[in-house]
C-alpha cells in the first residue's frame, strides 16, 4: 500500500523536474503500434454492437404488435390483441335469436363465436376460413354466427354488399354468397357484377335479388348489427365475441391465427 503526498512548488522551485511520463504506445514499433489500434478499434466496435443489440432485444420484448391484424374504424389505429377472459366489465351483444342469426355448426352448442365483419376488409378475409376451421374441429361444441360491420370509410362498397348477402339470404344462399366475396373481396358493386355473384352462389330469382339490393332492403338491420359491434367494444374488423356457457366473454380483436382462437375455445370446455 504506497501514500500519494501532494506538494505546490513556486514557478522558481529548485525542486528537481521528474521525467516526463512516456506513453505506454513508445516503446512499440510502427506494426505493433497499427496492430493494437486495429485491435482497439475492434474492442469499440463489439461495444458498441453489444448494446445496439441489447438495445433491439429489449424493444422486441415489449409486447407490441407492429403489424396490426385488422381494419379499424379510425385509419392506422391498431386494436390491441385480447384473447382472455374480460374481468371485471362484462361484454354485452344482442342476444341470439336462432330464428334470424346465419348460424355455421351446431345451433345448440354451448359455445359461441359472435364474428363482426365487412366483406371487403382483408383481414376479414383472412380470418374467415380461420373460423370454419374452428367450427369444423369443434362440430359439435362451436357454432359461428355472423353479423355485420362495414367500414365504409375504408370500404365504400361493404354497405351494399352486405344488403346483398341479405337480399341473397331470401333464397337460402347467405353463407355461399359471403364465401364469394371473400374469396374475391375489392370488386364492384354494381348491379351486374353483384347479379354475377348471386348466380355463382344459387340464387336463382336474380330480378327479385337486385330489387332488394337496390332498395337497401335490410340497410336498419346492418346498421344494428355495426351500433351492436362498437357498444360491444369494437373498434375494427374483424372483431368477435366468444360466449362461454357459463356467461363467459372473450374478445377477439382482428384476424387472429387458428392457434389463439383455439385456445380460447379450450379454456371454456
Amino acid at each position: 500500500m504506497s501514500e500519494h503526498i501532494s506538494e505546490e512548488h513556486s514557478g522558481n522551485s529548485n525542486t528537481p523536474q521528474q521525467p516526463p511520463k512516456q506513453s505506454p504506445l513508445a516503446g512499440m514499433s510502427q506494426s505493433q503500434t497499427f496492430i493494437f489500434g486495429i485491435i482497439a478499434g475492434i474492442m469499440v466496435l463489439c461495444t458498441i454492437g453489444f448494446f445496439i443489440l441489447l438495445n433491439m432485444t429489449m424493444s422486441s420484448d415489449d409486447g407490441s404488435d407492429a403489424t396490426g391484424n385488422n381494419d379499424s374504424v379510425s385509419a392506422g389505429q391498431v386494436t390491441p390483441t385480447n384473447v382472455a377472459p374480460t374481468a371485471p366489465e362484462k361484454i354485452t351483444i344482442s342476444p341470439i335469436d336462432e330464428k334470424i342469426e346465419y348460424i355455421r355448426g351446431n345451433k345448440k352448442a354451448k359455445i359461441t363465436l359472435v364474428e363482426f365483419s365487412d366483406l371487403d376488409c382483408p383481414f376479414c378475409g383472412r380470418f374467415h376460413p380461420t373460423v370454419q376451421q374452428i367450427v369444423d374441429t369443434y362440430p359439435d361444441d362451436v357454432r359461428w354466427v355472423y353479423r355485420h360491420f362495414p367500414l365504409t370509410s375504408l370500404h365504400p362498397n361493404a354497405q351494399k354488399k352486405a344488403n346483398a348477402v341479405e337480399c341473397a339470404a331470401e333464397q337460402g344462399k347467405f353463407w355461399e354468397m359471403t364465401d364469394i366475396f371473400f374469396d374475391n373481396q375489392g370488386g364492384p358493386a354494381t348491379d351486374e357484377a353483384l347479379a354475377t355473384i348471386a348466380k355463382q352462389a344459387g340464387v336463382g330469382n336474380i330480378a327479385k335479388f337486385t330489387t332488394c339490393v337496390n332498395d337497401q332492403k335490410y340497410a336498419t338491420k346492418i346498421a344494428a348489427n355495426a351500433t351492436d359491434a362498437q357498444n360491444a367494444g369494437g373498434q375494427g374488423t374483424p372483431y368477435s365475441i366468444i360466449l362461454g356457457p357459463n356467461g363467459e366473454t372473450i374478445p377477439i380483436n382482428g384476424a387472429q391465427p387458428f392457434e389463439a382462437v383455439q385456445a380460447a375455445v379450450e379454456s371454456l370446455l
